[in-house]
């Protein structure tokens, strides 16, 4: 445990996390920067959830679900670099904070239900016009609790 702690200090040390504690617009542009990746992700998975749950249902799921999917994953990848860009700067202090711990271990749940959407049969199938099965729809509701679960405890990090 005291190299994890070693290792998340000598992180704040890190170039990146220097110059954002340098600089206010830097710090300014990144967490910008996170909130367009959060919205980006949010913004089009949640609708890809509902479609999948049956909103939107004359919008075939092959038309809107490729583009949809990219996006997400271009908003997953933005949010992602740049919060740990924004963690590097205090590290042991999120990492000690509970708000951040639910928020990773969300993340985690949601990364695998991705994982398990994607390997569901039933999921490529859907995403090529066949119907949605009840599997898919219930890895969809999981999905949009978790990610708006995520929202929450990530808003939270700030008044725990």
């Amino acid at each position: 445990m005291e190299e994890l702690w070693g290792t998340l200090a000598a992180l704040a040390d890190w170039p990146g996390a220097r110059a954002l504690r340098a600089s206010w617009i830097a710090y300014l542009l990144v967490n910008a920067a996170h909130i367009l990746g959060v919205a980006l992700l949010l913004g089009t998975i949640l609708v890809f959830d509902l479609r999948l749950l049956g909103a939107f249902s004359s919008v075939p799921l092959a038309v809107m679900g490729p583009l949809q999917l990219r996006v997400a994953a271009f908003g997953l990848c933005l949010a992602v670099l740049t919060g740990a860009w924004l963690i590097s700067i205090r590290p042991t202090d999120y990492a000690a904070n509970p708000a951040f711990q639910i928020k990773l271990a969300l993340l985690a749940a949601a990364l695998a239900n991705i994982g398990l959407q994607h390997a569901n049969p039933g999921f490529r199938r859907a995403m090529r016009g066949a119907p949605v099965t009840t599997a898919v729809r219930a890895c969809a509701a999981a999905s949009f609790v978790l990610w708006i679960a995520l929202l929450v405890a990530g808003r939270w990090i700030g008044f725990a």
